[in-house]
């Protein structure tokens, strides 16, 4: 908590501006691991687990421009099966998610994880993932193994690649979504926050960075600079140890710790949002569904509450609007915010970042 506890202090907790709708834009970023201590067999059989309640549970869910749910797959390249990875297509397509991409690496160089990077992106094309941006280049989102993005972790492990924001951007990333790691070493000191980084020499360069801000607050985007998006982190008083301390709240969804809507207060506080838009919160939690120990919270009780409760509190078209975003989708509305855009921030789903496949179902 040396960390981050400064910077959490210092950040006054958001309030919902007066005379305007709050819109929130909920994204799912799980860390899709079906070979998580199991065979192929094991796979197939969580990806048919998956294929067969996921879509049907989400199915009766609709926010304020008629989506159902949303969840982005982030699947680690390195464990790429085809046959693995088309039960994840079609769980994508039945479900209306979208598959980006996830890397452990250890040790790693330049070289290397831009190889590894250009063949997942290969492997991810072939299924029909990912998507292009306004010139036609593919782009993908990404989540960093063991949280050491950048090189980050103190010991040096899990990475090995000082100059990794530099290597996702040159390869197509729009955006980061590996932070907050919290309790690991490898958190930030930046907390709540949608920001640029610029790559250093030194590693854990996403430790500094500009806020994300409406560009008549600013001239021009950070240049040579990648997106970080990140979710809330903070302290949880309504849910307390011993009844007393706190507990941290870093919006990891587990099968002890499903979303709840004490939870959904807290990370409503962080208030993470576009500097000069602070009506659309942007809530991206995380979670490795594909463990039976968390998946359960996705293909039971713990979800289907949680929807009716969130929509049922908090989609009234008058005070509050909810938006299921994909992580693309997500980064698409920043931007949109950051040129100004105004109105309903559903209808900047696409805005600069289009899927090869065309556009969600509903």
């Amino acid at each position: 908590m040396d960390i981050w506890l400064p910077a959490y202090l210092r950040q006054r907790n958001w309030q919902p501006p007066k005379g305007k709708v709050v819109d929130l834009m909920l994204c799912i970023c799980d860390h899709f691991e079906p070979f998580h201590d199991t065979d192929k067999q094991g796979a197939m059989a969580r990806m048919q687990q998956w294929n067969e309640i996921y879509p049907k549970l989400i199915d009766p869910f609709r926010d304020a421009d008629n989506c159902r749910p949303r969840h982005s797959f982030f699947y680690p390249i390195e464990q790429y099966d085809e046959e693995v990875v088309s039960s994840l297509a079609q769980l994508a397509e039945k479900s209306g998610g979208e598959v980006e991409l996830h890397l452990h690496h250890k040790d790693d160089t330049e070289e290397g994880l831009r190889k590894a990077l250009e063949q997942g992106k290969t492997d991810f094309l072939r299924h029909g993932f990912l998507s292009k941006d306004d010139q036609g280049q593919v782009v993908y989102g990404f989540v960093h193994g063991n949280w050491a993005l950048d090189n980050s972790h103190p010991e040096g492990k899990n990475c090995g690649v000082n100059n990794e924001l530099d290597v996702l951007r040159d390869t197509g990333c729009y955006a980061d979504f590996t932070m907050p790691s919290s309790p690991d070493p490898t958190q930030t000191r930046i907390i709540n926050k949608l920001y640029y980084a610029k790559d250093t020499l030194a590693p854990k360069s996403h430790d500094t960075g500009t806020p994300a801000c409406v560009l008549t607050h600013r001239e021009s985007r950070p240049k040579d600079s990648l997106l970080l998006v990140q979710g809330p982190l903070g302290l949880n008083w309504e849910q307390r140890k011993f009844g007393i301390l706190p507990r941290l709240e870093n919006a990891d969804l587990t099968g002890v710790n499903p979303p709840r809507m004490d939870r959904l207060k807290v990370w409503m506080r962080q208030g993470i949002h576009v500097e000069g838009r602070p009506e659309w919160l942007f809530i991206k939690l995380h979670t490795h569904g594909a463990n039976p120990r968390n998946s359960k919270t996705f293909l039971g009780e713990p979800i289907r509450r949680f929807h009716q409760e969130l929509l049922a509190q908090y989609n009234d078209g008058t005070h509050f609007r909810v938006h299921y975003v994909t992580a693309r989708e997500l980064v698409n509305i920043v931007h949109a915010a950051e040129d100004g855009m105004t109105g309903n921030p559903g209808s900047y789903r696409d805005y600069r970042y289009r899927r090869i496949n065309g556009p969600l179902p509903s």
